[in-house]
């Protein structure tokens, strides 16, 4: 049998930090993976260049049941400090909008960094290693893993949510909290593309790879990104963002022309090009296939003196405020993240560490704390795995 002081669960960004941080002030620590590489998601994020954190995170930019949880963390550990930790490593980045901070060269940068952090700390790092059960002990807990037992008075559950399964993602996390008594929040996809059914379905098809800037809106939440219109349905940031507020059967209402008083606009062509088609005074905002598509399939494309002012108005209304019924979500297999998990109530906001089981921690995607589209979930992920290295 092992010993040693912390185990973590899970080699990805918050694993990572934890276990960094942790060994940083002479804590054993021994970090397990059951996938065959650490940190894939790092890898894959931000289109290959890892969106690492945002200079403008705080924690309205996250959600949870609890929405007071992550101050503490996210106080403690700033997007500067994880700069400050870039810089150290030499990793050129660049802000590309909206406070996103992505690699110049590629999400393994990022990676490497974590990975040097650990090996100059002593982390003991083992990959394809499963964990099949863990059990109280005296003196903290027994594991039984791939390694054989082990025992440890600390034990980070760092294995994140359900999203993206072919990188490895499982439910284990939910199962280890639920066995220690823990309450776990229904999860479901978020950061995730729509899809569409029926005549949507057909638009967004035949409009494959148009991407327009919109301000997409459900109940009171709205963002102000660009939209993707794909095979499937629709897909871009703002329809990402919205998608964690979505719910089946909820009514999502796109904004086309977000920098228009559409009905002021509209009048103003009328007036100016009395004679040109609606499909033609479109173009000037949207591309031709989009501009011709919109007009003939929803409005009937015809000279713009022919218009009434009530079907003025109505076309306005449309663009404006475009009503769409999503036919449901990708799932799990593209989601970014996984909304709901482990109950924060449950949880110290300062440690991560249980209120029912001394010793036993979650931090990072695991718990019942989702970050907006744009780097703010790597900033709960280092943020969350410092504060329980502080004291795991």
């Amino acid at each position: 049998m092992r010993s040693t002081d912390v185990v973590i669960i899970g080699a990805g960004a918050a694993g990572l930090m934890c276990a960094m941080t942790a060994a940083a002030r002479g804590r054993r620590v021994l970090l397990l993976d059951s996938s065959n590489k650490p940190g894939k998601k790092i890898l894959m994020s931000g289109g290959g260049r890892c969106n690492f954190t945002n200079m403008y995170a705080e924690p309205a930019n996250f959600s949870s049941r609890n929405p007071h949880f992550c101050k503490s963390a996210l106080a403690r550990y700033t997007p500067w400090d994880f700069i400050a930790l870039v810089d150290r490593h030499g990793v050129p980045y660049h802000e590309k909008k909206l406070g996103q901070l992505f690699c110049d060269n590629r999400s393994k940068d990022i990676l490497n960094l974590l990975l040097d952090e650990c090996r100059q700390a002593g982390v003991e790092l083992h990959v394809t290693t499963a964990v099949r059960e863990i059990a109280r002990a005296d003196a903290g807990y027994v594991l039984d893993t791939d390694l054989g037992e082990v025992t440890a008075s600390s034990v980070v559950i760092a294995t994140g949510g359900l999203s993206i399964p072919t990188l490895g993602a499982t439910g284990f996390g939910y199962e280890i909290a639920r066995r220690f008594g823990h309450t776990v929040l229904p999860t479901r996809a978020g950061l995730v593309p729509f899809t569409t059914s029926g005549e949507l379905k057909e638009l967004c098809a035949e409009l494959t790879g148009t991407s327009v800037a919109a301000v997409v809106s459900c109940g009171e939440e709205s963002f102000r990104e660009n939209i993707l219109f794909t095979h499937r349905g629709l897909s871009g940031p703002a329809i990402l963002q919205i998608s964690s507020f979505w719910h089946p059967g909820d009514t999502v209402t796109i904004d086309l022309l977000p920098d228009h008083d559409v009905l002021e606009w509209l009048q103003g062509r009328q007036a100016a090009r009395p004679d040109s088609e609606l499909k033609t005074v479109l173009g000037e905002v949207f591309t031709k296939k989009m501009a011709t598509l919109l007009a003939d399939r929803w409005f009937t494309s015809r000279p713009m003196k022919r218009y009434t002012p009530a079907e003025l108005r109505g076309i306005a209304d449309t663009l404006g405020a475009w009503p769409v019924v999503p036919a449901g979500t990708e799932g799990y297999r593209t989601a970014e993240v996984t909304l709901g998990g482990v109950d924060t109530r449950e949880v110290s906001s300062k440690t991560m560490e249980s209120v029912k089981s001394p010793g036993l921690y979650f931090i990072g995607e695991v718990l019942d704390v989702t970050g907006h589209l744009g780097g703010f979930n790597f900033q709960w992920a280092w943020a969350s795995g410092h504060a329980a290295a502080q004291v795991a």
